[in-house]
């Protein structure tokens, strides 16, 4: 996987006009670029350097104890060994190269983009002083967007299967979940099922999965508690694993049957079948070219014409080796996300698509769904939610 994400990188680099991009490392067990599991694969000790020319070369520069490990690992075309310092072997490089424009790993709005630490920034400035390889600096966020974003069949089919399993999970909750069952009880029958499965969670195990019954408005990233679910209450999970590194994120909904119900409560029906009517409008928007600010707008004045307040969140974000991925975002244009609603959709990225409503004394209806843009649209790879699970009345 690491050489087949190196060669798109390179073929982007072509596309951005730039020269070189440039991945800077170290002590990776502490701290690391989260571009280092993409393209290079391995951890490193020392202060590295991992270069990826738009002509095709690749090279590192790396301690003298870590050269066998990325040698042996065949991604790069020269491995340097330094002892005292990398100045000499990274000059070397750089002045053959001669690259116009460098990416360097900064943004202040992706946090993905975002890996060259501050201390690593001047470390390598303080390497190429006395040259003018620093006025040749700039940020690789836009080169790693379309790294991340772009998803090559191989990674769609590690998605697909990562939400099945998630799906195939969701699929014997109804039957599961009872009335005076807890929170902590339902989410912990589920890590049960993941567990026997071998996957790892596609987030922290304590918040994946996390539910939520009745008329609360707890934030949507916390624990399940010991709040007991209860028959006239929505209650939501929102769960995802991880397979061969790719991850799942969806979130569904039920309603728990009163005694004498055969129905949820016309209350409960309409903010549903409002939710999902949002989902089917942003679905249907979503386009290479598009932007993330459109959809979200679209998705939540639908919402909001309906006479419910706006959902307090992004409508949706990337997936892939991390379940909250760069790029860009289905959101809306708050400060906190920057310039990332404004980026334009792309062919192959994989969005989900997740509004929420508040339904008074009843609960959070939310529904996530996993998407990914072909050139003729949107494409769902987690089979939708279409209508409202039901939990029926024991005994």
């Amino acid at each position: 996987m690491e050489k087949e994400k190196i060669a798109q990188a390179i073929e982007i680099l072509g596309e951005l006009d730039i020269d070189l991009w440039m991945v800077v490392d170290r002590e990776s067990g502490i701290i690391t670029d989260p571009m280092m599991d993409y393209v290079v694969g391995s951890h490193a000790t020392w202060l590295s350097f991992f270069l990826f020319s738009r002509t095709g070369e690749k090279h590192a520069v790396v301690g003298n104890l870590d050269v066998e490990t990325f040698r042996r690992a065949g991604l790069f075309d020269t491995v340097s060994a330094y002892k005292g310092s990398p100045r000499d072997d990274l000059l070397r490089l750089l002045r053959r190269l001669d690259p116009r424009k460098i990416a360097i790993d900064y943004s202040p709005d992706c946090a993905a983009a975002d890996g060259l630490t501050h201390g690593n920034y001047l470390k390598l400035l303080e390497l190429l002083q006395g040259t003018d390889f620093p006025s040749r600096l700039g940020p690789a966020e836009e080169l790693i967007a379309k790294l991340r974003g772009r998803k090559s069949a191989e990674e769609l089919r590690r998605l697909r299967q990562a939400c099945r399993v998630t799906l195939d999970i969701y699929g014997k909750v109804g039957k599961a979940a009872r009335p005076g069952m807890s929170e902590k009880e339902l989410a912990d029958w589920i890590t049960a099922r993941r567990e026997k499965l071998g996957l790892p969670s596609a987030w922290d195990a304590d918040s994946c999965p996390a539910v939520f019954s009745g008329p609360q408005e707890i934030g949507a990233h916390s624990a399940p508690t010991g709040n007991v679910l209860r028959p006239g209450h929505i209650f939501n999970i929102d769960f995802g694993v991880r397979v061969e590194k790719y991850c799942s994120d969806l979130q569904r909904t039920w309603y728990i049957l009163r005694p004498g119900e055969k129905k949820a409560p016309p209350e409960v029906q309409r903010g549903f079948d409002v939710l999902l009517e949002s989902i089917r409008l942003a679905f249907a928007a979503m386009k290479p070219g598009a932007r993330g600010l459109d959809i979200d707008t679209i998705a939540r004045g639908h919402i909001v014409s309906r006479g419910y307040d706006e959902y307090p969140h992004a409508l949706g974000h990337q997936v892939g080796r991390v379940a909250h991925d760069g790029g860009a975002l289905l959101a809306p244009a708050w400060e906190r996300y920057g310039n990332l609603p404004f980026m334009p959709l792309e062919k192959d990225q994989v969005f989900t698509i997740e509004p929420r409503i508040y339904i008074k004394d009843f609960g959070v209806a939310t529904v996530e769904e996993m998407v990914v843009l072909t050139a003729a649209g949107a494409e769902y790879l987690s089979q939708p939610q279409v209508e409202l699970y039901l939990v029926k009345p024991r005994g």
